[in-house]
């Protein structure tokens, strides 16, 4: 059930524990007056135009004032489309809280989750799916995808769907149109033109339904595995790349059994980065499980890091290994260089005396970046089933065309696809989609 949207509602909009400062927002038609239930300056507030007041806040069993600044924004050129109030104060958690308590007992309702962002869809200040970039802003886990995330916030994805559903519309428009003078045989679009636009229709979804089928569900990071012969200097390269001792390390071959992973980040990728066992014949249950466990993280890598001991020639393995072709993606790593220089044309590296690190990291950063399929921050089931449904509906319709069947199939097939369209961006919605959107958002955004 959609709450209220004429309540005036209050949160905590910054990020909750000290900080240098906290922001408390407020909206709806009570906001102003809530806030100077608290807040006083030695100016007259007003509430427009929109500008901001130095001043004091006083809370009841607080003997001292908090020094505070009040932002106005005056409906409806706001973010939510209504009077937005932000009360900028020192982010002591225990006076944050009784802050917004007593904003509560002046009138307000504690927001709920992302119902800020909800009033801006209802205002007509986003659609659906720039709502949900929001999300993806809040949720980014790197500077890429907080990009991704900002350019469908500014309409990267929701322009082209509102360019296709116009051309919908008017193309409708044409074919109905058509449908009140069958008997004179009139018709305000051709054939051929009605096969161009929508093809070019289903040509724009079909590339949308790709990118949908390119983001992985669970954000999955760039997945790097070290390979090779045990005593290859993995575990080695392993605690040098992640610069830490994660890996036991040990002359000893076979020391590592399992599989340790270490996400973290090189420059700006996200990278999760695998040592696996190193190969050799099982002797028993533990190594063939070591083994097993090894080759299930090949198949889940996107690169390979083939270690090759620069002390030893390369063996028949590592030179079918890197003969292959992807996927996954083989990269041959030279290790130990400080004992013994890298083959010609292989980058060389030693976790000793930490020579090529820094190159295989800029490789490591070129090779993520490069493998990146452009992200979209809506939720992935909504827009995929929307999306799959208005590419059948375009090909109904297309059949339709090049059969020559009756117009009145084709102008529903065109009605099916714009309702598809409308529930996508939001033109058509209801509050079960919206609770499911918006709840998943935080309290005070």
């Amino acid at each position: 059930m959609i709450p209220h949207p004429e309540d005036t509602v209050v949160a905590l909009s910054s990020a909750s524990g000290g900080a240098g400062r906290a922001i408390i927002r407020l909206s709806g038609p009570a906001s102003l007056s809530c806030a100077l239930s608290l807040f006083s300056s030695s100016e007259s507030i007003r509430a427009k135009p929109r500008r901001f007041y130095t001043g004091r806040l006083r809370l009841s069993r607080i003997a001292a004032p908090l020094p505070a600044d009040l932002h106005v924004w005056p409906g409806p050129r706001t973010y939510t489309g209504q009077d937005l109030i932000e009360i900028h104060t020192l982010a002591c958690p225990p006076l944050v809280d009784l802050l917004i308590a007593q904003l509560l007992n002046a009138g307000a309702r504690a927001a709920l989750p992302g119902e800020f962002t909800l009033r801006a869809f209802l205002a007509g200040k986003l659609d659906l799916t720039r709502a949900e970039a929001v999300l993806g802003v809040i949720e980014a886990g790197d500077r890429n995808e907080l990009q991704q995330a900002l350019a469908q916030l500014a309409g990267g994805m929701a322009r082209p769907l509102q360019a296709l559903r116009e051309d919908l519309l008017n193309l409708l428009a044409d074919v109905e149109a058509g449908l009140d003078f069958t008997e004179e045989d009139i018709h305000f679009v051709n054939q051929e033109d009605l096969l161009g636009r929508i093809a070019r229709g289903l040509a724009q979804l079909t590339l949308l339904r790709k990118q949908l089928d390119q983001r992985t569900v669970d954000d999955k990071r760039f997945r790097a595995v070290l390979a090779g012969r045990p005593n290859a200097g993995k575990s080695s390269l392993f605690n040098a790349l992640a610069r830490r001792s994660k890996a036991l390390v040990s002359p000893v071959p076979g020391t590592t059994r399992d599989y340790l992973v270490y996400r973290f980040e090189i420059g700006d990728v996200a990278l999760e980065l695998v040592d696996t066992a190193g190969w050799q014949d099982a002797n028993g249950a533990i190594h063939t499980q070591a083994q097993t466990v090894g080759s299930q993280q090949y198949a889940q890598a996107d690169l390979v890091l083939l270690c090759l001991d620069s002390t030893k020639p390369v063996s028949e393995r590592e030179s079918s290994l890197l003969s292959s072709k992807p996927p996954p993606l083989v990269l041959g790593v030279a290790t130990k260089c400080d004992i013994r220089p890298a083959p010609s044309g292989m980058l060389g590296t030693s976790a000793v005396s930490g020579a090529g690190l820094e190159d295989l990291r800029s490789l490591l950063i070129e090779l993520v970046r490069s493998s990146r399929q452009p992200a979209l921050a809506p939720s992935i089931g909504r827009c995929r089933h929307h999306v799959d449904d208005c590419i059948n509906h375009l090909r109904n319709a297309h059949n339709i065309v090049l059969e020559e069947e009756p117009p009145e199939l084709l102008a529903l097939e065109l009605r099916g696809g714009l309702e598809t369209l409308g529930e996508l961006v939001g033109a058509v919605y209801t509050d079960d989609l919206l609770d499911r959107i918006f709840s998943r958002f935080c309290i005070g955004k």
